[in-house]
């Protein structure tokens, strides 16, 4: 767990603001948490620790 890991409470919050209605394989909270980890960090997108999901992933989410 990484200090920009989101909370139950504060999930929930984001949860009722951008509800989860797709079917995705990779869980939305996840993805949410590796974009934190890099906007708190500042590292680059290949330097994304293997806890979140490959770097490719997560900066597609980021373009959406």
């Amino acid at each position: 767990m990484y200090e920009t890991d989101l909370t139950n409470f504060q999930w929930q919050v984001i949860q009722e603001i951008v509800p989860d209605t797709r079917r995705r394989k990779p869980s939305l909270r996840v993805i949410v948490n590796g974009l934190l980890y890099l906007t708190k960090s500042g590292c680059q997108w290949r330097l994304l620790p293997r806890e979140f999901l490959p770097f490719p992933l997560v900066y597609y989410y980021f373009r959406r």
